[in-house]
């Protein structure tokens, strides 16, 4: 459709582009947030067009507001950090009637009342983002990120539907932060799927996946192809307009352009709220998009700010996680892979079934001993558990279904990979291959040595790694240093652009601190705090691999186990082959100095965990530990004050009662921190 616009003049055209943004910026309202189109499609395509046709002929009278931003932008080469002026708090978690009575009590007698208004609404599953307006007009969105710093996401959140470009009111404040979730409805995500398996593309996981995979397109012309939602929750820094309740701050959001979510009430008690969250649950699988449970808001907004947060989340908010769900499936195989460390872990493969959203057709065994206590077999069918993004686990064996042709587990006694002997030492419940040129060790070890937490070299991913180590680009980490340009072009999807960046993002990787590359040579038994520790002490890399056990026994949280596990690593001729070839490259090898002031409540405690945590993964409790002015070890000694004991503790429990480790569950280990849940 050619719309004919050549008989405007300038001043025509400036004010017809005025009536047209609005005009289409109205029936946008009306179809993505309000579900209630006032226009067929054809008349509203001709309205597009026509905007179209006159921002070509005059594209200086294009402006950052208009509907054609919409449709996208070229790629960026990477997305910049934002600090969110506000933090952008996790929710701890409530998962039954008691959880939430409790909630009630806690804000009563933190407020010092007697009875609480609350609102309620959905809990997105989605993408979590953050859109700032200015006088009335969308400068940044931004990813949650860690809550403190996110990723600029802005051209790719112009895309999204029922995102507004210009807040749809006369006065619009000074500033306004909108916060919500960006979906993708369950009918788009299934087409996306189709279209993807089609063009011999992996399908996406859940709606979520799909939702985050989309918004943190590099080119945001992909992002405006694929059909993303965003339902508004909440503000984070707000100039210029105030609101007393919840439940009015999200109509006010309502009115400005934004869907909010369609269960939404407010609630003179706890009792109500409970009665509400029974109503939605009964009814989760009839919405057209993901939720994963209910958020519970105490609706007076001046309370809210009386009642305050903790570093991680707002006292007067708590989420509802709806009840995990469970299938059946049938065991097909147990397979055995190699991890970096030599770890060999047996893995069961199901008979592929969808659980909360997703296609399910793995879950990890973890180690032998845990596979054996479930007495899990191959042709066996199992009951699988899944909630959310959480690791899909077995959580039992349907023994009263065998058939008796069913094949027991056993470990095998050589490695899968290479052929070699497999080994468990006295203590512990891994099995491993001691051969380090495996070739699935070196494999996860590159993977290893390149992730974020290690030298961070991000355009260097898994299929890459196969790549460079099955064309003999690379046998260790250390040749990353001096793969020429031309070895990289001969790899598959590989262009010069791609070469360039993957060759400029090793070159940055070297002047990484030196705990990063402590951690990224990946010394059995050191995990990301002790390669802290290590690199604090020894203050260069040299000093360590001079280092003997009674100097590394020394530090504060590193026992003789994991000692013993780094003076064997620098021992190794191999190994050190591989570091040597790290500093004539010019890796950073020393550490810089820095101060550290280490108080708070937990000051001069050492904390161990084992063992699966419910409400928090073991960094992030050990982040909070080091906030409070603890610290975390990785193994345990005498130096040790408390062992954190999950659900399936490792050897290290056992040790710990031994040495007269005081040990505490999680629970207890909540009330030490203060820390309600996520």
């Amino acid at each position: 459709m050619k719309i004919d616009v050549s008989h405007l003049t300038r001043e025509q055209a400036e004010k017809r582009l005025k009536e047209l943004r609005d005009i289409i910026n109205y029936h946008n309202y009306r179809y993505y947030v309000l579900d209630s189109p006032e226009i067929t499609d054809a008349e509203y395509d001709r309205l597009f067009q026509e905007l179209l046709a006159i921002e070509e002929r005059f594209p200086d009278l294009i402006t950052p507001d208009s509907p054609s931003q919409k449709v996208g932008a070229p790629p960026l080469d990477e997305f910049p950090e934002v600090i969110h002026s506000v933090p952008m708090l996790s929710l701890g978690n409530a998962f039954n009637d008691e959880d939430l009575m409790e909630f009630d009590r806690r804000v009563k007698r933190e407020s010092g009342l007697s009875k609480i208004e609350y609102e309620t609404e959905l809990k997105m599953d989605g993408l979590a983002i953050s859109i700032r307006y200015e006088n009335g007009i969308l400068v940044r969105g931004a990813t949650r990120g860690d809550g403190v710093r996110g990723e600029d996401v802005t051209p790719n959140v112009k895309t999204v539907r029922g995102v507004p470009l210009r807040l749809l009111i006369d006065n619009p404040p000074p500033v306004i932060e909108v916060r919500g979730e960006v979906i993708m409805y369950k009918e788009d995500f299934e087409k996306l799927n189709n279209e993807r398996i089609q063009k011999g593309e992996p399908p996406f996981a859940n709606p979520r996946n799909a939702a985050a995979g989309s918004i943190r397109q590099l080119d945001s012309r992909i992002t405006a192809e694929r059909k993303l939602h965003m339902i508004a929750y909440g503000v984070g820094e707000v100039v210029g307009v105030e609101f007393k309740t919840q439940f009015e701050l999200l109509q006010y959001l309502n009115k400005i352009g934004f869907r909010i979510s369609p269960e939404v009430k407010v609630h003179r008690d706890i009792e109500s709220v409970i009665v509400e969250v029974k109503r939605l649950t009964a009814i989760r699988d009839s919405f057209p998009f993901g939720a994963d449970g209910i958020v519970v808001k105490v609706n007076d907004i001046e309370l809210q700010k009386r009642l305050g947060a903790t570093s991680h989340e707002p006292r007067w908010a708590i989420a509802y996680k709806f009840p995990a769900e469970e299938a059946e499936t049938i065991v097909k195989d147990i397979i055995f892979s190699v991890g970096r460390t030599g770890a060999v872990t047996p893995v069961a493969i199901f008979e592929p079934v969808e659980i909360d959203g997703s296609i399910v057709s793995r879950a990890s065994l973890h180690n032998e001993d845990i596979a054996k206590a479930l007495d899990i077999r191959v042709g066996d069918h199992v009951i699988v558990h899944k909630a959310g993004s959480v690791i899909p686990e077995v959580v039992r064996v349907v023994k009263e279904k065998r058939k008796g042709d069913e094949i027991t587990f056993k470990m095998p006694d050589r490695c899968p990979v290479c052929g070699g002997p497999l080994i468990r030492e006295e203590g512990f419940a891994v099995t491993r291959c001691p051969n380090v040129r495996c070739p699935a060790q070196v494999k996860e070890r590159i993977i290893h040595f390149v992730s974020r937490d290690a030298m961070d070299i991000e355009s260097i991913g898994e299929k890459l790694v196969d790549q460079m180590v099955d064309r003999g680009l690379v046998t260790d980490y250390g040749d990353l240093y001096y793969i020429p340009k031309e070895k990289l072009l001969t790899l598959e999807r590989m262009g010069p652009v791609l070469a360039e960046k993957i060759l400029r993002n090793i070159e940055e990787s070297k002047s990484r601190p030196l705990a990063n590359l402590i951690y990224a040579l990946g010394i059995f038994n050191v995990g990301k705090r002790t390669a802290e520790l290590l690199a604090e002490h020894f203050k260069s890399l040299e000093n360590l691999m001079n280092a003997k056990i009674e100097d590394i026994l020394q530090i504060e949280g590193i026992g003789p186990v994991t000692a013993k596990s780094i003076v064997e690593f620098f021992e190794s001729s191999g190994n050190r082959m591989v570091i040597d070839k790290l500093i004539k490259a010019g890796v950073n090898t020393k550490e810089v100095p820095k101060e550290k002031e280490n108080v708070g409540p937990l000051k001069g405690l050492t904390f161990v965990f084992t063992g699966a945590l419910k409400e928090f993964t073991r960094s992030e409790a050990g982040k909070i530990v080091e906030s409070l002015g603890g610290s975390v070890s990785d193994t345990i000694s005498k130096k040790v004050d408390y062992l954190v004991v999950g659900e399936d503790p490792g050897s290290k429990l056992e040790k710990a009662q031994k040495l007269g480790i005081k040990i505490i569950n999680e629970d207890e280990f909540k009330k030490m921190i203060g820390y309600g849940g996520k």
